[in-house]
């Protein structure tokens, strides 16, 4: 026999919001960004941890390896980012207390690779006269893991060390490139 169907480990593969929960992520990279207009973000690219899928089934179970973006803006009246709210993400990242954050990429540096506990929400937003469902989750709804050890897969199966952690959508760990006249798959 070649395999034979089993549709129970199946995914919803959708591009709607993650239902409401508490759910356990993976900072995968952090980034600012900023839109045509000019306005400037800090962007969370989060990952639903796959290694709890036993320990929390009706969320990371259900939804394991999706991915959410978390935006923290800058405000307009000052052209600064809210420090009360980038202290919310690093508590609930584990950041020690007293832990000087000197430059932006600090910042990223620290954060990337962090699991994080987020409680998510389901709100309208309306834009150009159309509603849909979104998840924002607020900087207060960061909390910090409920399992800090960290075993989530990603797609190279391969478990994360803090050598092959991506940083800022980069990888820092070079593949192995062939030996002698062998040819490349491409």
């Amino acid at each position: 026999m070649l395999f034979q169907t089993n549709y129970k480990d199946l995914q919803d593969h959708s591009y709607g919001p993650l239902p409401e929960g508490d759910y356990e992520f993976i900072i995968k990279s952090v980034a600012e960004n900023a839109t045509k207009s000019g306005a400037e973000s800090i962007q969370f690219n989060l990952i639903v941890r796959n290694d709890l899928d036993q320990a929390m089934p009706e969320t990371n179970g259900k939804y394991h390896n999706r991915q959410l973006w978390v935006d923290e803006w800058k405000r307009r009246a000052t052209n600064q980012y809210e420090v009360n709210n980038l202290m919310y993400f690093m508590q609930a990242a584990g950041i020690s207390e007293g832990t000087p954050i000197n430059t932006m990429e600090d910042f990223f540096d620290i954060m990337t690779g962090k699991p994080v506990r987020i409680h998510i929400t389901v709100e309208d937003n309306t834009y150009n006269g159309k509603t849909t469902q979104v998840n924002r989750p607020a900087p207060w709804d960061w909390q910090q893991t409920k399992f800090p050890q960290v075993n989530h897969q990603w797609k190279t199966n391969k478990p994360v060390t803090g050598a092959q952690m991506p940083t800022n959508g980069q990888t820092f760990t070079m593949p192995q490139q062939p030996a002698g006249n062998e040819k490349l798959p491409f």
